[in-house]
């Protein structure tokens, strides 16, 4: 695994159930429930089933998405190319670290490759590394700057650059309640940080993109 990114230690999934489901039904016991009542007898259980799914990003490493690299021709990537390739509107839903409630949004990517490499990899795999960060104990800032780096180390593009956008429930459910904010990340990596019109140009098709996008 890539020690960039926190990963679980080795353990069978049934025994890492085993070890949860008793403190979670501790937990439940501290805040005043009966377990034992019909609702809650099957809580613990399905609670540490969820708490692994939503961080099962910690047993994945990205390289495993990002290895199948495909290699345009000259012809169609000619060595003083600096088009883009984006892809917007990809849905994920975290975890907040702080307070274990949920955040969710979307990330748009974009990345230049590289004229020598000229390499690429499958749109689908960037959605994998957006959701293999995504499904983990995450703050949004972190987790946007690592799918930045994910892609700059595997493909080596001129430059690559995410935004997310997300709304945070540990904002909406508790403390200040406030339901229509959400938070905008960045992260610029490569040429995106020394050419500034290029991430005006990435903007811009992200804005006719989302303009015509239909629902």
């Amino acid at each position: 695994m890539n020690n960039h990114y926190p990963t679980r230690a080795p353990k069978e999934q049934d025994q890492r159930l085993n070890d949860i489901i008793p403190l979670l039904q501790n937990v439940l016991e501290l805040l005043g429930e009966d377990t034992q009542r019909e609702g809650l007898v099957k809580t613990p259980e399905r609670w540490a089933k969820a708490l692994l799914d939503y961080t099962k990003g910690m047993e994945q490493d990205p390289k495993q998405h990002l290895k199948v690299i495909f290699k345009l021709d000259e012809e169609n990537y000619p060595s003083n190319s600096e088009d883009m390739i984006i892809l917007h509107n990809i849905q994920f839903t975290s975890t907040c670290e702080h307070h274990l409630a949920p955040f969710r949004g979307n990330a748009h990517i974009a990345y230049i490759p590289n004229p020598e490499s000229r390499a690429i990899t499958g749109l689908s795999k960037l959605s994998r590394v957006v959701e293999l960060f995504a499904k983990r104990l995450q703050v949004q800032e972190r987790m946007t700057q690592q799918i930045t780096k994910a892609i700059e180390d595997h493909l080596n593009p001129l430059g690559v650059i995410t935004v997310t956008q997300a709304t945070h429930y540990c904002m909406v459910q508790r403390g200040v309640e406030q339901s229509y904010t959400s938070t905008t990340s960045t992260s610029r990596r490569g040429v995106f940080l020394t050419r500034p019109e290029l991430e005006s140009k990435f903007q811009d098709y992200l804005r006719i993109e989302l303009d015509n996008t239909k629902f």
